[in-house]
Formats: C-alpha cells, structure tokens, sequence
C-alpha cells in the first residue's frame, strides 16, 4: 500500500473519533513523524515571515504595528518572527489549540540555535537587537514557566476561536497573515473568514497569504506528484478527505474569484513552483479540465492585499 493511502485511511478513521486532533498528533509524531520542528519546517515559516514583513513595509508605513495570524499550528515560528521584527502586538488564532508551554519553548530554543550559528539574519533580516537579547535572556534564565508567560514576554495572545466569529474589534490590525491554512479551509467557510479578515484589518493595512495548493499528501509520499488530487472527482474526493486536516483543492483562479467576489483587492499575486512536467503525469478531473494548464499547475502562491 502506498504511504499516501495508508495515511489518509488512517486520517480519516480518526476524524470520526473523540479527540480526534490529539491522536491524530500521536499519529504524526511517532509514525509519520510530520510535527516534529525540523529545520525544514522551520526555515519554511522563518520565510513565510520574512515575506510577509516585506510586503508589509513594501506597502505601508506604519511605525508599529500590530500583527494577526491564522493557523498557530504546533509551534509559534511566525508570531515569535513578527516580534522579533518589532511587532507591538501580536494576535494569533486557531481552531483547536496545538501550541502549548513545551513547544514555545522549543520554538524559542530552535531560534537560538539559528542565531548562534548565523543563519538565523541571512533568513530573516531586520531583526531588532532589543528584542533577539529578549529571546536570548529567555533562553538562559528560563524564566517563563508556563505558555501565559510566554505569551506575555513575546507580546502575544493566543485565541482558540472560530476564524468565522473572531471576538476582536473592528480595525485592530494593520497586518493579517496565514501560512498554508487556506488550503485546508472549505469556500464557503473561507468566505467567511476573509469578510472577518476585512472587517479587523485597518485602512491602509495589509494582508499577506502564503498558500499551499498542492497534494499534501506527497509531502510524505514521493511515489506521487503534487497534482495527484486533482484526478478525483468531488465525490471521489469526498471519500479520500478528512476532517482533521482537509484539502479543498482551490486553484489559483479560484482564488482570485473568492477575492473578486467580497471586493477585496489583489495588490500582488506571486506565484512559484509550477511543474508543468509533473502536472502532465496527472489526467486531472473534468472539474479542473476547462482551465488552462499552467493555472492548475499552480502549487504555491502567496496573495497580498492592500486595504
């Protein structure tokens, strides 16, 4: 059987169960092995923060700013970036909560380890010394004993909360970002959220999302493209997806139309990693069929917008 199967039965089989989210961490962590903070995945955020800082200062000019995030995920590597580069308040929000004392902490040791062997500003520049010598501190007094603590310190809150109904004030925030959440969000929910997004962002602020559209699944799966899911068909797909982390297969154009829909501008669309040769393995489904190529080709995308 093919990694790719076996994982997503497996996946499935725990969405019907209680906690399902929690067993599905013992699942990835000690089988599949895919939350655990490896360089990859944290060099992946360090840049998905680095992105976002630039797009944001390349639009605004804001002094302080404060900062909102989507999808916490497992380990705060975002959120601890935006304050190191000098964010006066950072929100972050997630539907189940995944973050907790221990893997804070081991975000902020990850980032120490990265400073001290120089790669940490080569990645991520415009680092403020003020606030790398709060993380440095950190790591040698250990005084924060609990996720609180921390929070406090790193000036963040961390809401568990539907993105649908976020309980924060109108013109809160003058940059909103996600990192590979979209993907794993369905249309009409999204809709949802990015009316939200509209509603806390402020005039002039921006938002900045990193997307991911490809298959998940080959991210653990080599025998399989990136465009493996896009040969199901909607029913097909049903049976293959979960609940515990869904893909809805959105393209690029799709994207653009949800944007277009709640008249919310795409300032810039920077589009990479498109493999027209792999995407060419894949006879994709008819629903896929009636646009061009090299927009279903798509895998990443990261959506900036100026409000």
């Amino acid at each position: 059987m093919r990694k790719w199967i076996f994982k997503a039965i497996i996946q499935k089989g725990i969405s019907f169960l209680p906690f399902g989210h929690k067993l599905n961490f013992f699942f990835q962590k000690y089988v599949t092995r895919g939350v655990n903070l490896s360089d990859e995945y944290f060099e992946g955020r360090l840049i998905h923060a680095r992105e976002h800082y630039k797009y944001f200062r390349k639009h605004s000019s804001a002094d302080k700013f404060s900062h909102f995030e989507i999808g916490t995920g497992w380990y705060p590597v975002v959120p601890i970036g935006m304050f190191l580069l000098g964010a006066d308040s950072i929100t972050t929000i997630d539907l189940v909560r995944f973050a907790n004392e221990d893997r804070f902490r081991t975000t902020v040791q990850k980032y120490v380890e990265y400073f001290k062997n120089r790669k940490l500003n080569s990645i991520l520049p415009g680092i403020l010394q003020g606030r790398l010598n709060v993380l440095l501190e950190e790591v040698e007094s250990h005084s924060c004993n609990s996720l609180g603590s921390f929070l406090e310190k790193f000036r963040m809150e961390y809401h568990v909360a539907d993105a649908r109904k976020i309980p924060l004030n109108d013109n809160s925030f003058d940059l909103i970002t996600s990192n590979n959440t979209f993907e794993h969000i369905y249309t009409d929910a999204l809709e949802v959220i990015l009316k939200e997004f509209r509603r806390l962002c402020k005039k002039g602020g921006v938002m900045s999302h990193s997307i991911d559209l490809s298959d998940h699944f080959q991210h653990m799966d080599s025998s399989i493209t990136i465009y493996n899911f896009l040969k199901y068909s909607e029913t097909q797909w049903r049976w293959i997806n979960n609940s515990i982390q869904p893909m809805n297969r959105m393209r690029i154009y799709e994207y653009r139309e949800l944007y277009r829909r709640l008249s919310i501008t795409v300032t810039e669309e920077i589009n990479r990693e498109i493999n027209m040769e792999d995407y060419n393995k894949v006879k994709v489904n008819e629903r896929f069929s009636f646009h061009p190529a090299e927009e279903n080709a798509v895998s990443h995308t990261q959506l900036v917008s100026v409000m």
